[in-house]
């Protein structure tokens, strides 16, 4: 099972919740995106349909797969 984890940093005036590189949009306090992280993170967790998927890598290479409804990942926040 795959694990990611959502960090709450300072970001553009403000905090934000960051997965990887990308972050939210920003919120005026830190409990704020702490509690939109929390939030984001539960309902990564929720089983889905499985459905094909379109997606652009880091080289511009395009790809196209299978996600399945029951893949999900486990999520925190830090």
């Amino acid at each position: 099972m795959v694990h990611v984890t959502y960090h709450i940093v300072e970001h553009d005036g403000g905090w934000a919740y960051k997965l990887g590189d990308v972050f939210s949009e920003t919120f005026r306090t830190r409990e704020a995106a702490m509690q939109a992280a929390k939030q984001v993170a539960m309902e990564q967790e929720i089983p889905g349909q499985t459905s094909g998927i379109v997606f652009e890598d880091s080289s511009g290479k395009w790809h196209e797969e299978v996600a399945r409804g029951d893949d999900r990942p486990q999520a925190d926040v830090e």
